[in-house]
């Protein structure tokens, strides 16, 4: 996964189980044969994947898939490596090695995705299924991957399956749907009382931004089909007109925009980036990037570069309840003139 695909790594009631994309009628063949509520069929971007039995050995590979059977107490097999927000350089992001502390289980197999899918390592953990419902997988991984064990893969949009989704597909893959949809209500009631506490966001225009400190000629961003700024949006932020404009006209998750077109962000109430301690005063002292009212007003939340804040921007089972209020009071202390 690149750099930038890891940097680059509504809210509504919860959805009745017969009316979940993943777990409609259409999406699942009869129980027969296969131990209680299976077989079962998940449709996804390359067809569909059926599970003719409630799987012993789970593996999951790219970001956070693993925590949905974690959370529901089903310690996988094998799962991806944390490349980037780990604190402590063991691959295992801090929310998942306390999930891991409570079961009282060791860290699984871990696979190294840096210079992608260690075929290798998957087939040796020998899984029964692979959950990749939040991913970016192409056919031809899907492809081998497939050769190993029966896939998930993600539903429509690469990296772009919200965390509910990929919690009701990949709860439902390993037989524990009506688990995972308790999962989502209670998530979800976790990410409404944070917000609550940080009242001052609502309704705000925010765009999740990359501005590369080493080249501020350009204005890069994350559109709404990415899980950043369309997490934001789902809890009731608002898309910026220009962010909202390229959204819907791409399926792209990230736009790159000349500084010279600074005039297109005028409506931004805060900007939330990576960064460092220095940041702000850097964009400030743009000639072009200041011209961003919310750049002049130092209207920006800055999460701190490899950090696990930063990490939990993309928002998943365990790092909601690890940190959503402290990534909500982030974003709001952006909101503080500077």
């Amino acid at each position: 996964m690149s750099v930038r695909r890891l940097f680059g790594l509504a809210l509504a009631t919860v959805l009745a189980v017969s009316l979940a994309a993943c777990s409609s009628s259409d999406d699942q063949s009869g129980s027969a044969g296969g131990g209680a509520g299976f077989p079962v069929t998940v449709q996804h971007v390359y067809g569909s994947t059926t599970i003719e039995s409630k799987p012993e050995r789970v593996a999951t590979v790219a970001w956070a898939n693993h925590e949905v059977p974690l959370a529901l107490g089903v310690v996988p097999v094998g799962m991806s490596k944390a490349a980037w927000g780990d604190d402590n350089g063991n691959g295992v992001l801090p929310w998942v090695e306390d999930e891991l502390s409570d079961l009282g289980a060791s860290t699984p197999e871990l696979f190294d995705e840096t210079d992608g899918i260690d075929y290798e390592a998957v087939a040796d953990s020998a899984p029964d299924v692979i959950l990749a419902a939040y991913s970016g997988l192409s056919k031809d991984e899907y492809d081998k991957l497939s050769k190993i064990a029966p896939v998930v893969a993600y539903p429509t949009t690469p990296w772009g399956t919200s965390w509910e989704d990929m919690v009701r597909r990949n709860s439902q893959a390993i037989g524990l749907q009506a688990d995972g949809e308790k999962l989502v209500g209670t998530l979800t009631g976790q990410v409404n009382e944070a917000l609550d506490r940080h009242a001052e966001l609502k309704g705000r225009k925010v765009m999740f931004a990359y501005l590369d400190p080493t080249d501020l000629s350009k204005i890069g961003f994350y559109t709404s089909h990415d899980t950043r700024q369309g997490f934001l949006e789902s809890v009731g932020l608002k898309a910026p007109q220009e962010v909202a404009a390229k959204s819907a006209g791409s399926d792209e998750f990230y736009v790159e925009e000349s500084a010279e077109e600074a005039e297109r962000f005028k409506d931004v109430d805060l900007i939330v980036t990576y960064g460092d301690d220095s940041t702000i005063a850097r964009l400030k002292a743009d000639p072009l990037l200041s011209k961003i009212p919310a750049v002049a007003a130092g209207h920006v939340a800055v999460l701190k570069d490899g950090t696990p804040l930063a990490a939990m921007a993309n928002p998943s089972p365990l790092s909601i309840p690890w940190g959503i209020d402290d990534y909500f009071g982030t974003l709001a202390a952006g909101l503080t003139d500077k």
